[in-house]
């Protein structure tokens, strides 16, 4: 994964959004996931956690993952944010008091594990020198977590509370609001 300035590149996510990077099968339909996790950001006073749940109830069928890819080619992110708002809800991202619905919660098999890709059609907050930043900024309308999840242990992966998505040279480009990542740390699948 690299990020560059305020712009992360995800070539796990290029793999699974933008399609043919890798053929292996998605995950079967099954029984609900929630996993909990600790999101840890830098503030200014220093690091600041909060814990994190995700309930994915199922996961995106083939016709809805087309469905997102293709908005965000053609239209970029506010056709991605359309083409998720008619979507239905599947899950949700619980980030402290605040609950987001996951519209798209796509996993792919990697190495030992898998890598699960969510997106919600709407911000949780937004992360700016104050934390959080009252001020929305236009475009930034998103919400988007990566969990790379090994067979053995905890997992980690990032979370952007609010942010937009592009296509640049195949990869999928998530610009986040804020300028610190936020990392999700000891994710772990609840029983």
């Amino acid at each position: 994964m690299k990020r560059s300035g305020r712009s992360f590149i995800l070539a796990g996510v290029a793999a699974l959004i933008a399609g043919g990077l890798l053929t292996s099968t998605p995950r079967a339909q099954a029984a609900a996931d929630t996993y909990s996790a600790t999101a840890t950001v830098a503030g200014p006073q220093g690091p600041v956690s909060a814990p994190v749940t995700i309930l994915i109830e199922r996961y995106t069928t083939d016709a809805e993952r087309s469905q997102a890819v293709e908005a965000l080619k053609t239209g970029g992110s506010s056709a991605l944010k359309e083409a998720l708002e008619k979507m239905p809800a599947i899950g949700h991202i619980d980030l402290g008091e605040r609950q987001n619905a996951i519209k798209y919660a796509y996993a792919r098999p990697v190495g030992s594990g898998q890598l699960v890709t969510v997106f919600s059609d709407r911000p949780i907050l937004y992360l700016g020198e104050r934390l959080p930043n009252p001020k929305p900024k236009e475009g930034y309308d998103l919400a988007f977590a990566l969990l790379n999840l090994p067979d053995s242990g905890k997992g980690t992966g990032e979370l952007s509370p609010a942010a937009r998505a592009r296509v640049d040279d195949g990869a999928i480009v998530t610009e986040d609001y804020g300028a610190e990542v936020v990392r999700l740390t000891d994710i772990e699948k609840k029983k």
